[in-house]
């Protein structure tokens, strides 16, 4: 059946600590900690554009994947909850950015997201529209994206960190 369902909010947390290997890989341990642990080893490589050897797949397939995922889990564990029948699901995701050459290095900003939803229900249009919409705002991933956050980075060095921003 599943776990309970909390009354109040909580926070969902992840770390990760990535290592450099070979020529572009890096090796991630990836974990949970809050509200549960859950721990992942993943993996990102390049392809020769950045010198890798396409070991892994590229941080941005990650990143596509895991909003794509991220929707879809939304979509069938809401639709148990607001009895919404899927058939079939399947997603589309495209992201699109925009690469700038800016001497020997680039610049990249993103110009859009789409995600197209194909459902088989037997459920009416507003009953499915509703689904998507929860899952929307049940989506960790495209809630983030769609909102500034502000991102900090450090370097650490001897005495301790030094902000990088």
């Amino acid at each position: 059946m599943g776990i309970e369902q909390p009354k109040d909010p909580l926070e969902v947390v992840f770390t990760c600590t990535g290592q450099a290997m070979g020529k572009m890989r890096n090796d991630l341990d990836v974990k949970m900690t809050q509200p549960m642990l859950e721990e992942f080893t993943l993996a990102t490589d390049e392809g020769p554009f950045h010198g890798g050897d396409a070991s892994a797949p590229p941080p941005l397939a990650l990143f596509v994947g895991g909003l794509t995922g991220c929707i879809m889990t939304q979509l069938r564990a809401f639709a148990k909850r607001m009895n919404v029948q899927i058939d079939d699901l399947a997603v589309d995701c495209k992201v699109t950015w925009q690469w700038t050459p800016e001497g020997r290095i680039y610049e990249t900003a993103p110009k859009g997201f789409e995600i197209d939803v194909r459902l088989e229900s037997p459920n009416s249009m507003e009953e499915q529209l509703a689904l998507i919409a929860a899952a929307k705002k049940g989506c960790f991933i495209e809630q983030t994206l769609g909102q500034a956050n502000t991102i900090r980075h450090r370097l650490k060095t001897s005495e301790g960190y030094v902000n990088a921003d």
